[in-house]
């Protein structure tokens, strides 16, 4: 089992955090849609997890100004590369310097 996953749980999390980084989180009603807002670059997502990515993606970009497809990163492109198997390792939960909840 993955250290964290997605599951309903997780979004009040992920508004958290972005709230920390100080945007302003709003439901949008009629887009049925989460939103998010700093320094006028405003963001609309399904759920809060998938807002914080794509808040991420902005954060990594550092657009200076408003551009179509500010966005996007094309190569390498990964997608069609990756593995159907998880590489070898040994998961968080599993190493001895994280004991299991007693």
């Amino acid at each position: 089992m993955p250290a964290l996953s997605y599951y309903c749980n997780v979004d009040n999390t992920a508004a958290v955090i972005l709230h920390r980084k100080g945007y302003r989180l709003w439901n949008d009603l009629e887009m049925k849609a989460i939103c998010a807002e700093k320094n006028g670059w405003d963001f609309a997502a399904d759920d809060a997890v998938q807002l914080l990515g794509l808040i991420s993606i902005f954060e990594s970009q550092q657009p200076a100004e408003y551009r179509e497809y500010w966005w996007k990163i094309d190569d390498p492109w990964l997608l069609d590369e990756l593995p159907d198997f998880s590489p070898s390792y040994v998961p968080v939960a599993n190493q001895s310097a994280f004991p299991a909840n007693s």
